[in-house]
C-alpha cells in the first residue's frame, strides 16, 4: 500500500512537469510527421497484458518495418531488438529517444496502476515468452517506470544480466532501494540520458 501511495505521489508530480512540455514535443512531431503524437505499446506487467503510453519517436509503419530490419538485430543474446542508429527514427524521435523525453507520458500509466515507478524492466509478450524457466515469475511483479537494470547499464546489458538484476530487485525490494535506484535514475539523465 504504501508503495502505491508512492507511486501515486511521484506519478503525480511528473505529469505536473510532463504537462508543460507535452505541447511543445506534439508539435514538434506534428510538424515533422502528422499524427499520431503517442503510441501505445503492449508490454506484461502485474501478470497482465497493458498498454504503455509513449511519444512516437518512430515513422508511422515502424513495427511494419521490423521483419525487414531483423538482420540488423544487434542484440544476439536474446529475444531483443536493437539497431543503434535504427533508420525508423524519425529527427525529433532521435531527440526524444536521447533525452529519454519519449517515455514521460508512461507517469499516466503508474498513476493507473498500470506499472510502478521502480519495478522490472517491461517486456513485450513474445520477449517474455523467451524467458528462461528460473525467471519466469518476473512477469508477474508490476513493471517500472525505472528499475535496477535500468541503471546498472540498461540496453547494454547482457539479457540474462537484466534478468538476473531484476530478480534481485524484487528479492530485495524496499524502500530505501527504490529511492536508491529513483536517484541514480535523475543522476543519469541529467548527466548521460543514453544511459538509462
Amino acid at each position: 500500500m504504501f508503495k502505491r501511495i508512492f507511486d501515486v505521489i511521484g506519478s503525480l508530480l511528473g505529469i505536473i512537469i510532463f504537462i508543460f512540455i507535452t505541447p511543445i514535443i506534439a508539435f514538434a512531431i506534428l510538424l515533422e510527421d502528422g499524427w499520431p503524437v503517442f503510441v501505445s505499446l503492449e508490454r506484461i506487467s502485474g501478470g497482465r497484458r497493458v498498454f504503455i503510453c509513449k511519444f512516437r519517436s518512430m515513422v508511422r509503419n515502424a513495427h511494419a518495418m521490423k521483419k525487414d530490419l531483423i538482420h540488423l538485430n544487434e542484440r544476439r543474446d536474446g529475444p531483443l531488438f536493437k539497431i543503434k542508429n535504427d533508420p525508423r527514427l524519425t529527427k525529433v524521435g532521435k531527440v526524444l529517444r536521447k533525452l529519454r523525453l519519449d517515455e514521460f507520458p508512461q507517469f499516466f500509466n503508474v498513476l493507473l496502476g498500470d506499472l510502478s515507478l521502480v519495478g522490472p524492466r517491461p517486456h513485450e509478450p513474445g520477449e517474455i515468452a523467451a524467458y528462461p524457466e528460473e525467471f519466469k515469475g518476473l512477469s508477474a511483479a508490476k513493471a517500472g517506470l525505472t528499475g535496477l537494470s535500468q541503471v546498472s547499464g540498461a540496453s547494454a546489458l547482457p539479457f540474462l544480466k537484466e534478468l538476473e538484476l531484476d530478480k534481485y530487485y524484487l528479492e530485495h525490494q524496499s524502500f530505501i532501494l527504490d529511492m536508491q535506484i529513483l536517484g541514480r535514475t535523475i543522476w543519469i539523465l541529467f548527466s548521460d540520458p543514453t544511459g538509462v
